[in-house]
């Protein structure tokens, strides 16, 4: 459906451009006082959104939730663990000086994350840091 549609305007614009229309700018036009929009994606890396408050044709507010935001949440109200958190648990670490499967594991949901480890013990010392390259 959506490709018929960028079909049809297509063909409209090449229509206009035949009659000499070449205008590449309409000033957007907006309605006078509080208008909101919200929209959702499924990216790659899971649920994208963008939320928007417009007042008077100027943004009033504006926030985008990113997958990341999903993916690194710590704990919920139960006490279950979020995404990264659950995988990491009981991976096996080869080498704890270079705990590259960790690197590997929270990349492997979203590769805009983890280009540092802190591997630290139950009283929250850090045992080693690791920065990616």
């Amino acid at each position: 459906m959506q490709v018929d549609e960028l079909l049809n305007q297509w063909d409209l614009l090449l229509a206009n451009m035949g009659k000499g229309d070449l205008k590449t700018f309409n000033k957007p036009v907006f309605p006078k006082g509080e208008q909101q929009g919200v929209g959702f994606h499924e990216a790659p890396r899971g649920v994208l959104s963008h939320w928007i408050v417009i007042q008077d044709g100027k943004i009033k507010n504006y926030q985008c939730v990113v997958p990341s935001t999903w993916n690194a949440a710590p704990r919920n109200e139960k006490d279950a663990p979020g995404a990264y958190e659950a995988c990491l648990v009981g991976n096996p670490i080869a080498d704890p000086e270079k705990p590259l499967e960790v690197l590997r594991t929270v990349h492997s949901f979203d590769p805009c994350i983890a280009c540092a480890i802190h591997v630290m013990d139950e009283e929250h010392t850090e045992i080693v840091k690791v920065k990616a390259a």
